[in-house]
């Protein structure tokens, strides 16, 4: 019998599984629709950090799970063999303005006491480079914390991981032990019907794949776009956030507008292919953030949920304070990611 159910296979649910493992628990993970199968098989990847002011909970958790994901995808990749296309390149975003460039400075001075040694916030005079975003004053943002990786990889490689340790993930079967609900839009849909206010909401994304090789480059974020550089020769570009939809799956004139900015931003990507679209509902929970604990009135029963945009970035501190809740005990969530603050 499996000490943890955790039904869900996106990046919450196999990274709570690898840490579980990891701890020597027994653990089935059911999916009907198979790994990666939701938002979390999208393409983009971004491991951005939230901007170094107004310090909180949440980017103080954020900041410990993006420094603890170099270690984390390094055990992944080592037990399974295979690559997720981690790495932690830093990112450019260009500065438009004389406001912005003061704010850039100032977000240097905050990041050295915020980030400590662990990561630089700096503001650099453009030098040139091909693979650099245009822009306005002459200088860009360059962080070192930001990473990346791809996120069918990432998700394929967890898979392979928990294979190389016994778990397979099945479409089916029964709740024995613990159970984690890991479940993303699926899993808010049905909290909403059971609740007397909305608990979380789809937010549609779009995102593409285009044909150009970057070599080992920063990552960009201009004009509100995601510009990626994956190790496979790939660069991807993203993303719209939808809240109105119809069809959740399929692509339109919002995703050419994204297409055209990220081609503006980089100039050498003005040729570059268009190999692959994607669109997908991404789990945002009501609280905006995370939304992880124990499920009220329903003892045994726990929630890991509304990872949104971050939660590839989020996942590895995400699982180790899921394991340690369900495992040990020990409640090491911050009062803002707690279910009630959704409920």
């Amino acid at each position: 019998m499996a000490d943890i159910t955790i039904r869900g296979a996106g990046i919450f649910g196999l990274s709570i599984a690898w840490a579980c493992i990891r701890r020597g628990a027994r653990v089935t993970v059911i999916d009907p629709k198979g790994p990666g199968a939701g938002s979390s098989g999208g393409v983009v990847g971004a491991l951005a950090p939230h901007v170094p002011e107004n310090w909180n909970a949440k980017k103080a958790f954020q900041l410990e799970s993006l420094l603890m994901a170099g270690p984390f995808w390094s055990d992944v990749e080592e037990t399974s063999g295979m690559s997720s296309g981690y790495a932690r390149s830093g990112r450019l975003q260009p500065i438009p303005d004389t406001k912005g460039l003061d704010l850039a400075w100032q977000r240097a001075i905050s990041s050295t006491a915020l980030w400590g040694k662990h990561a630089t916030w700096s503001v650099d005079q453009m030098d040139g480079a091909a693979w650099a975003p245009p822009s306005p004053t002459g200088w860009v943002i360059r962080d070192t914390l930001s990473a990346h990786l791809h996120p069918r990889s990432a998700c394929d490689t967890l898979v392979a991981a928990l294979s190389a340790k016994g778990v397979t993930i099945q479409s089916d079967g029964p709740d024995t032990g613990a159970v984690i609900w890991a479940t993303g839009i699926a899993g808010l849909d049905a909290l909403n019907r059971q609740h007397h206010r909305m608990v979380g909401n789809g937010v549609k994304g779009q995102a593409a794949l285009l044909r150009f090789d970057a070599g080992v480059a920063p990552q960009i974020f201009a004009d509100g776009v995601h510009i990626i550089p994956h190790s496979n020769g790939t660069v991807a570009v993203g993303s719209t956030s939808e809240r109105d939809f119809e069809d959740p799956n399929t692509t339109d004139a919002r995703l050419d507008a994204v297409i055209d900015r990220a081609r503006a931003a980089v100039p050498v990507l003005k040729d570059a292919e268009v190999i692959h679209r994607w669109a997908g509902v991404r789990p945002r929970a009501r609280s905006r953030a995370p939304m992880l604990g124990d499920w009220p009135d329903r003892p045994g029963h726990f929630i890991a949920n509304g990872g949104f945009k971050i939660g590839f970035g989020m996942a590895p501190k995400i699982a180790e304070v899921m394991a340690d809740l369900v495992l040990e005990g020990r409640n090491q969530i911050p009062d803002g990611f707690e279910v009630r603050a959704s409920f």
